[in-house]
């Protein structure tokens, strides 16, 4: 009896060290699959130091259909310039940068192009930009004699972007400097993890009259600085896609994880059965 139970225990201890062995050889081999080069994780690795121009800096959207318009009206009579400033009544819920949700109210472009403001009307306002909406608004108002020195101050409302894909935190961002770069949004949403590429990040901007265009960059190179999609302009979408190793990586995983608990449910039930 004493005989038996030493082979089973010797059995036993064979099948374990072998089982051991087995799993730290697939452990090893799905670490190796997955380690990926530092470079691949660092910005700007091809640029020197250097002075960069972005003739884009200063570009000024055009409004289009579905934009959502803060119109702010003052003059030397505050009475009288409150009388267009109480229509400000449509209203959309937006994720701001801090991740909250907020209700903003404005003139919205109808489908046709147009915004209806107190007392003037229907005004085209798609196709132009907010300079020139504020020049008519408020030539409109100094020529009809609705006020005295009339200021217009118009805002985007919904000026947001969409960063997806391979960063920290995907989101939608509204933007209320209406101003933003390509980093700063991805620095906004995290910024991209090591398994993102950075060679090959995708934009889709939309061109007007449903037309949407996809361009990709890259950003280790001094190209981007110069480039018409460092800044951002509304309602782009910036995809970071998953680079080699993380693709790899989920390759081999997907692989060996089958192997490996196919050989642990055996050795379970080969001690159990010895």
């Amino acid at each position: 009896m004493n005989l038996k139970s030493n082979v089973r225990s010797l059995f036993s201890w064979f099948l374990l060290d072998k089982f051991e062995g087995l799993i730290i050889i697939c452990l090893a081999i799905l670490l190796l699959s997955s380690c990926g080069n530092v470079k691949d994780a660092a910005y700007f690795r091809e640029i020197e130091s250097a002075n960069f121009i972005n003739e884009y800096e200063d570009y000024e959207p055009l409004i289009k259909p579905n934009d959502l318009l803060s119109i702010a009206v003052s003059s030397i009579n505050p009475e009288a310039a409150e009388l267009f400033n109480v229509a400000n009544t449509n209203s959309s819920q937006s994720s701001t940068i801090s991740g909250t949700t907020a209700r903003v109210s404005g003139y919205l472009v109808d489908l046709d192009g147009y915004i209806r403001f107190p007392i003037l009307g229907k005004i085209q306002a798609a196709g132009i930009s907010k300079n020139e909406l504020r020049d008519e608004i408020t030539a409109q108002l100094a020529n009809r004699k609705l006020l005295l020195e009339p200021i217009v101050e118009i805002r985007y409302l919904n000026f947001k972007v969409s960063v997806l894909g391979e960063v920290k935190n995907p989101s939608v961002l509204t933007i209320p400097d209406e101003k933003i770069s390509l980093f700063e949004a991805l620095g906004l949403a995290g910024d991209i993890t090591v398994y993102g590429n950075r060679n090959n990040v995708s934009i889709i901007r939309e061109e007007g009259h449903g037309v949407k265009k996809l361009s990709r960059v890259d950003l280790t190179t001094n190209e981007i600085f110069a480039s018409p999609f460092y800044y951002l302009r509304p309602n782009d979408i910036v995809y970071v896609e998953a680079n080699k190793a993380k693709v790899a990586s989920a390759s081999q995983s997907r692989l060996w994880i089958p192997v490996i608990l196919s050989t642990i449910s055996l050795a379970i039930i080969t001690i159990s059965v010895f």
